[in-house]
Parts: structure tokens; C-alpha cells; sequence
């Protein structure tokens, strides 16, 4: 083994005893579901700002978006666009709502249990159809992370991919079954900060190295430059309408993101609340702009090598941890300071995972296994609950993710769109349309996870090379179309139906008055 491996895995192992030291430390602090769940409405504001964006980005941010960038070219910088604005529009117009709106709700806990609180769903149909959409689509958002984490460790150590998977899961499990909600959010501002560090930290090393000769080592790569740094061009032709839509779209998704959305109901109050959303705002604009810059450079950088096209080399995906490697780990004086960068990447993975995982132990235990089976268990059995359901939702995720040739985007894309379909468009009516009622409600959250379903899953139209999806056959990205008929079907059904009892009317005035103070 060489002396940069050994720094490198030094700095890993650095590394990942922090994350479980801190989960050692969260668990002594948490009492009951209502800490590990929601540590307690306690949150300051730059653990929430960060600890929501990092676990919002994920792998994604440092492997699958700077892929998309360096296989296609400036055209995928769109989805940035319409993340960034995405952030922006979640922080300044549904964090402090939705805050206030949970606390008068019987201080609901998860996004579930503020459903069926604000609809004043006896029956517990809210609670039960939300529950069971949050844990088929954060399977797969997990299984995402996973396959992060094994072509991290695969790509670097030459670890097989399967037991690097394995690796990463026990890690993330460890600290998460240990602390909850509490050790999920220290470590994601510990993790937050450094996917900020290694994103602006190598590509202006990288810049410096190439002595921004970027233009002509694109033209020696093939690669026309004017289409290549075009916002208008994707890959080998230009950019299409519905392309541009459906990368915006995915600004959509993020009024429907339990694991974001938790973290504003945890925050302690409207002074860290306003400091929360300035930190969030521009920790994501920074990360996103370098996240296609590095795809861009990394294109001029890495040459002669062309990921995914060289024989041997890496998948476009990897191109984050080449220019690392290249820069750092492969001399030795610089190789624990690389490990550290790559670290960025891994956090960026355990960020969102660790996240994931809570929410599915949290949907599972608080909303399906005390609220609708058993009403009078106590907090230490629904604690005991959760973890074991932890330890459940991270084995199936394990499942699914273990397929080497699994794709970080295509994972993630998926389970956005499920995810802000159902839940985005009945969180902005529950929020701000006194009308909406219970069928309404229901009709939502069916709607928009049947919608992605349909539209992604099932082979429904025949072409010359066979069945394929709808989404593949128009190109149009599901979450515009199930954001759009869950919409619909919330304000038809609603109308069509008898309006919300005057208790929830009332709750709803004392909701507004709640908000203003």
C-alpha cells in the first residue's frame, strides 16, 4: 500500500470516527421521540441552514450534477438554475408558515402527522397514505446515497463496490441509530462545511494548473466550445424547450421534501429563522455554481482522459474525485489534505442518507406504528421502534442500490419527482388556502405519487425499439406533470366537496395570527 493511500485513508477514518463520536454525544442527549425526531425544536440557525441544504444536495451535488456538466456540456446547468431558485422561494416563503403552522397543530413532529393534524383527520388516511409515499420514494433517494458512497470508495481505494456500499451504510447507520435527529444535524454542519471547502478549494487549484487554457483543451478533446459553454446546447444539439422545463421543474421539488421541510420545524425561533435562510441562500448559490464549474473544468483538466469514454476510466460521475486525486492524492505531501476533500464528497453522501433514513424511521414508527396501531405507546418503545426501523429501511436500501451500473442521477431524479409531486403542492395549499380540506387533501398526495409512478416506471408506449416510459418518450421530466395534476386535484376536490369544518377554519385563523407575532 503506498504512503498517499495510507494518508488518504487516515483522513477517512479521521473522518468517519468524528461522525460516529458525534453520534455518541447526540445520544446521551436525547430523551425520547420528540428529541430523536425533532431534537427538540432546538436547532440554531446555521446548524439548520446547513444541516437542510447538505442534506438537501447529496452525492448529487459532487458526483452527479458535475457529471451531468462534464458529459453534456453547460445545457444541464439548468437544473442549477432551478435549484437555486427552488432554495430560495422554500426559505423565504415556506419555512416560517409551515414553522408556525406545526407548533399550532399539536406540535406535529413529522410532515405526516401535520397533515393529518391540520386536516383534522380522525380516520388517519392523511397520516397512513403520506407515511407509506415517504417510505417508497426515500428507499430510493437512500439507495442513492448508498450507490454514492461505493463508487466513491470503489473509484479511490479500489474497493469493490459492494463492500464499499456496506461501509458507508454501517457508518451512517451507526451515528444515526445512536442520535436521531440531533446527531443527523451536527454532523451535517460538520458535513455542510466541507462539501463548501472542497467545492471552492479544487477548482481554483485546478484553474491554476491548467493556466485557464480551458478553450484549447476542449477543441483538442473534440469538443466544440461554443456549444460546449452554451447554455442553449446540450450535448450534441441544441437545447429543446421541454429539456429547459424539465430542469427548472426540478426547483419544484423542494416545498415537498420532508427532510427539508423537517428542519424548519425544528428551528428554535424567527430570530434564527431569518439567519437560517440568509446561510442557506448562499451556501447553495456558491455550491451550485461551482458544482458546474467543475464539471466544465474538469473537461480540460483530466485530458488526455475522457471519463466514460477512455478505455478504463471512470464513469462521467467520478469526476469530482479524479481531479482530486490528480491534484492531491497522488503526491504524497498534499495526499491527507486530498483524503480531507474527498471527505467533502462523503459528507455530501452521509448528508442526505443519514437524513433519509430518519424520515422513514420517523414516517414509520410516530405516524404508522403509534398513531394508527398503537395510540398508547410510550416514547421509549416508539424510540425503540425507530431504530430497529432504521436499521430495516438501510438494509432495503442496500438492495436496491446494489447494482454497480446504478446511476446517482437517474436515482435521485426519480425519487424527487415522487416526493415533490404528492407532498409539494399540498404543503403550498395547506399553507395558504384556507379551503383546502380533507378529500381534497387525499386526492393530492394519490394524485401526484401515482402520477411519477405511471410515468416513470410502467413501459407504456411501443416504439421501433420497444415499450418505454412516458418520461422517456417525451423527455418531459414527471415532476412537472404530477406537481400539476396534484395540483388540480387538490382545488377540484376541494371545491367539489363540502368545506372544512369550522374547527379547522378556526385553527387556520389562529395559524395566521401565530405567524404574525
Amino acid at each position: 500500500m503506498s504512503g498517499s493511500t495510507i494518508a488518504t485513508l487516515l483522513a477517512f477514518a479521521a473522518y468517519l470516527a468524528l461522525m460516529i463520536g458525534i453520534g455518541v454525544w447526540s445520544m446521551k442527549k436525547t430523551k425520547g421521540a420528540d428529541d430523536y425526531f425533532l431534537g427538540g425544536r432546538g436547532l440554531t440557525g446555521p446548524v439548520a441552514a446547513l444541516s437542510a441544504q447538505a442534506s438537501d444536495m447529496s452525492g448529487w451535488l459532487l458526483m452527479g450534477l458535475p457529471g451531468s456538466v462534464y458529459a453534456l456540456g453547460t445545457g444541464q446547468a439548468w437544473i442549477a438554475v432551478g435549484l437555486a431558485l427552488g432554495t430560495i422561494i422554500n426559505w423565504l416563503v415556506i419555512a416560517k408558515p409551515l414553522r408556525a403552522y406545526t407548533i399550532v397543530a399539536n406540535n406535529s413532529m413529522t410532515l405526516p402527522e401535520f397533515f393529518g393534524n391540520r386536516y383534522h383527520d380522525e380516520k388517519k388516511l392523511l397520516l397512513g397514505i403520506s407515511s407509506v409515499i415517504i417510505v417508497i420514494f426515500f428507499l430510493v433517494y437512500t439507495a442513492s446515497a448508498l450507490a454514492s458512497g461505493g463508487k466513491l470508495f470503489n473509484s479511490v481505494f479500489g474497493l469493490d463496490y459492494h463492500a464499499a456500499m456496506l461501509i458507508g451504510a454501517a457508518v451512517i447507520l451507526t451515528y444515526t441509530f445512536l442520535g436521531g435527529f440531533l446527531a443527523v444535524c451536527t454532523t451535517d454542519f460538520v458535513q455542510g462545511t466541507m462539501m463548501l471547502i472542497a467545492l471552492l478549494a479544487v477548482p481554483i487549484v485546478a484553474w491554476g494548473l491548467i493556466k485557464g487554457d480551458f478553450s484549447a483543451l476542449l477543441v483538442s478533446s473534440g469538443v466544440e466550445p461554443s456549444s460546449y459553454l452554451s447554455f442553449f446546447h446540450n450535448g450534441d444539439h441544441p437545447i429543446k424547450a421541454v429539456e429547459v422545463i424539465s430542469n427548472l421543474a426540478w426547483g419544484l421539488g423542494y416545498c415537498g421534501m420532508p427532510h427539508i421541510l423537517v428542519r424548519f420545524m425544528a428551528i428554535k425561533d424567527e430570530k434564527e429563522l431569518k439567519k437560517s435562510s440568509v446561510i442557506a441562500i448562499i451556501w447553495v448559490l456558491i455550491s451550485l455554481s461551482l458544482a458546474v464549474v467543475i464539471g466544465l473544468l474538469g473537461r480540460a483538466f483530466l485530458m488526455p482522459t475522457i471519463l466514460g469514454e477512455t478505455a478504463g476510466a471512470a464513469s462521467t460521475e467520478s469526476v469530482f474525485i479524479e481531479m482530486i486525486k490528480k491534484v492531491f492524492i497522488e503526491h504524497l505531501p498534499l495526499a491527507f489534505v486530498g483524503g480531507l476533500f474527498l471527505c467533502g464528497i462523503l459528507a455530501a453522501i452521509m448528508s442526505t442518507a443519514d437524513s433519509q433514513l430518519l424520515v422513514c424511521s420517523s414516517s414509520v414508527s410516530a405516524d404508522i406504528y403509534k398513531d394508527i396501531f398503537n395510540p398508547d405507546a410510550d416514547n421509549k418503545t416508539v424510540l425503540r421502534i425507530g431504530r430497529i426501523v432504521t436499521i430495516v429501511v438501510a438494509l432495503l436500501a442496500v438492495a436496491i442500490a446494489w447494482d454497480p451500473e446504478s446511476s446517482i442521477m437517474t436515482l435521485v431524479s426519480d425519487a424527487w419527482a415522487g416526493l415533490g409531486s404528492a407532498f409539494g403542492p399540498l404543503v403550498v395549499m395547506s399553507l395558504f388556502w384556507k379551503r383546502t380540506n380533507l378529500p381534497g387533501a387525499i386526492a393530492g398526495l394519490v394524485s401526484g405519487a401515482a402520477t411519477v409512478i405511471i410515468w416513470d416506471y410502467l413501459p407504456l408506449i411501443r416504439t421501433a425499439d420497444g415499450m418505454v416510459t412516458i418520461g422517456t418518450h417525451t423527455g418531459l421530466y414527471s415532476l412537472v406533470v404530477g406537481f400539476a395534476i396534484s395540483l388540480v386535484c387538490i382545488i377540484v376536490v376541494s371545491l367539489a366537496t363540502k368545506a372544512p369544518d369550522q374547527s379547522v377554519l378556526d385553527e387556520f385563523e389562529k395559524y395566521k395570527a401565530y405567524k404574525e407575532q
